[in-house]
């Protein structure tokens, strides 16, 4: 049984002819009397009574008009939903990202995302590092926001944010005065470093000159414990620029390069490559791109240097 059985069947009933119905379906009245005869045979029942050159529904084809009715019903139903989330999507969309990055890098794009689409549901799943990648290539995840690089020959990649490393240190610190800092002069501070993570090897990479003199006092695995563990003057650390904008702004904090070099970070949105992208997703991908930025901090990176690709029918990820 198919829905153009069921369409023509319904025609005949309409119309209480093979031949008008033929007509109005565009086929001959040999092909719509076989559609009839099929759906006789599947249901073991006649659903017509052929009398002379008239016909009329038996007490079988009575009950099978009602539920061909309601099956036509339902298909068309389920078309204009379908219709609808074109125009208006619904749904949920779930983003794999750390905590600091929902606080520091996604508001602006969750607010902006809920105007165009009110009716999709934002479901943020608290991940670090790896698990982040983890979680969009097992689909348990939309889309990641991961810091970068991201290896993974799955998943398609999109810078969307650039900002230094910087020392974080109570305003009135000696070494807050100096226009960057090197590793040797952090030797013998107390210093509160990240559990783990891309930054955590970066600063290990950059501490390792002096690393029979590195006193690592705590390893905290949150950006606002750090900071107040820094503002408590209990040690000093490193944090992006971005996460620490208002409490430098308030004179709570202090924040000098790292030299003599800066150190550099990137944030991806990542997403699987061969995962087809709903209207709402594509939507995502926009809204995320066009609030790439990369900090003033970090020179020679502009937001208009950033990769940006075109959203695609396929999907996208990311960390911090």
């Amino acid at each position: 049984m198919d829905l153009d059985q069921l369409h023509t069947f319904l025609e005949i009933v309409r119309l209480k002819s093979f031949s008008k119905a033929a007509q109005s379906c565009y086929r001959t009245q040999p092909a719509v009397s076989a559609q009839v005869r099929q759906l006789e045979q599947e249901m073991n029942a006649s659903l017509f009574d052929r009398l002379g050159t008239k016909i009329a529904l038996t007490p079988a084809g009575h009950i099978f008009a009602e539920y061909a009715e309601q099956i036509l019903a339902l298909r068309k139903r389920a078309q204009d939903s379908i219709n609808e989330l074109e125009r208006m999507p619904r749904g949920e969309l779930v983003i794999a990202a750390n905590e600091a990055t929902c606080i520091y890098v996604l508001p602006r794009v969750f607010a902006e995302f809920k105007k165009r689409f009110p009716n999709v549901q934002i479901l943020v799943d608290r991940s670090y590092g790896a698990k982040v990648v983890e979680a969009v290539v097992d689909n348990q995840a939309d889309f990641g926001i991961t810091q970068l690089p991201v290896t993974e020959k799955r998943l398609q990649v999109a810078k969307v944010h650039a900002d230094q490393i910087k020392v974080v240190l109570p305003p009135d610190h000696p070494l807050a005065a100096k226009p960057f800092l090197t590793a040797e002069d952090l030797a013998g501070i107390p210093l509160l470093l990240p559990k783990a993570g891309t930054t955590r090897s970066k600063l290990n990479a950059w501490l390792e000159p002096v690393d029979d003199n590195v006193h690592i006092s705590m390893e905290l695995d949150s950006t606002e414990m750090i900071k107040r563990f820094v503002i408590a003057e209990l040690g000093i650390s490193f944090l992006p620029a971005s996460h620490i904008r208002e409490e430098v702004s308030a004179g709570q904090l202090a924040a000098v390069p790292l030299g003599p070099e800066p150190m550099l970070r990137q944030i991806g949105l990542i997403y699987r490559k061969d995962k087809a992208l709903s209207k709402a997703a594509l939507g995502f991908i926009e809204v995320t791109l066009s609030h790439s930025v990369s900090d003033a901090s970090a020179p020679s990176k502009k937001a208009g240097g950033l990769d940006r690709p075109k959203p695609t029918a396929k999907a996208l990820p990311a960390e911090i």
